[in-house]
């Protein structure tokens, strides 16, 4: 378990949940493993966090953030991971994430002259989309706003994923992982053929 630890950072030392423990032992043991082929790519890849969220009645999911400098690392192997994940922790489904900052307005307060655009709260939400449905990609994105004020972001999938890595079935994970995450509707499908 000692090892295993390695593969969380907390920041200011707070203490991991069990939860976040069992995603870094499970990581640990993708690492150590001499059959894995995603060995080498793991060794510099930590997490930041995790937790469950329900998705149905009887499904969870887990998300995993990662911190933001390893993410590209981890999109490298995403896949791989996912499923080598999804092994250990039972047909649950897993999304990965990237650990974002947003600035509001107010970023003068905190001592910086220009805000990033890839801080504003636009950008990190459509950057957390992006990382909610790797490792498919995104080809078409409509927002339907309703008699009653109300937006439903409509997001079609790439269709050459939709066999490949179960992705059909995540679907409703998806949506419930981007709303937990950002507190927006989105429905995720494939374009008709």
């Amino acid at each position: 378990m000692l090892n295993a630890r390695k593969k969380i950072v907390k920041d200011k030392g707070a203490a991991p949940t069990e939860l976040e423990e069992e995603v870094a032992k499970a990581l640990f043991d993708i690492e150590v493993s001499p059959t894995s082929d995603i060995k080498a790519d793991l060794r510099d890849i930590y997490i930041s966090s995790a937790f469950e969220i329900e998705v149905k009645a009887n499904q969870k999911a887990i998300v995993v953030y990662f911190p933001y400098r390893v993410w590209k690392m981890v999109l490298k192997i995403q896949g791989r991971l996912i499923r080598e994940l999804e092994k250990k922790f039972n047909k649950k489904h897993l999304v990965f994430v990237a650990n974002r900052t947003i600035l509001d307005k107010n970023f003068r307060r905190k001592g910086l002259k220009t805000r990033p655009r890839s801080r504003t709260l636009t950008s990190v939400h459509e950057a957390i989309l992006e990382d909610v449905i790797g490792p498919t990609e995104i080809t078409g994105k409509r927002t339907r706003i309703s008699v009653d004020g109300s937006k439903l972001l409509k997001v079609f999938l790439d269709p050459k994923d939709k066999d490949k890595e179960n992705v059909d079935a995540k679907l409703a994970t998806f949506s419930a992982v981007y709303k937990k995450l950002t507190n927006k509707e989105a429905v995720f499908l494939f374009p008709d053929a």
